[in-house]
């Protein structure tokens, strides 16, 4: 379940995402979260984007999400757009947390913070 700790809701920095929530294992080091949905043209760069990122940085899953297909999920975290990103520690904590197509700049910065 959602563990909300830290400041804000959960899905927002400082609360925790574990591998049950996800329905995959976290990273060693990091996990990159993509929510998407099936016709969303953005969330295909995002996936390319955050795959190559993933692959470049020993420990750091990618884990991407059918928003339609987890709409508890969804609504628990409040993500209201797809693609929408989080950036998890090794712990799941939420680090970061962004809408729409990320650059590749942004989220080796975001994980800069994260690991």
């Amino acid at each position: 379940m959602v563990r909300g700790q830290g400041e804000g809701r959960p899905g927002t920095p400082g609360s925790r995402l574990g591998a049950a929530d996800l329905g995959a294992e976290l990273g060693v080091r990091a996990t990159l979260v993509q929510f998407s949905s099936a016709f969303c043209a953005p969330c295909r760069a995002t996936r390319r984007v955050l795959g190559e990122v993933a692959g470049m940085v020993p420990g750091v899953a990618h884990v991407e999400i059918d928003a339609e297909a987890r709409l508890e999920l969804v609504r628990t975290l409040d993500v209201r757009k797809t693609p929408t990103v989080l950036v998890l520690d090794a712990a799941g904590r939420v680090v970061r947390r962004a809408t729409g197509p990320p650059r590749r700049a942004d989220v080796i910065a975001a994980l800069g913070e994260a690991v």
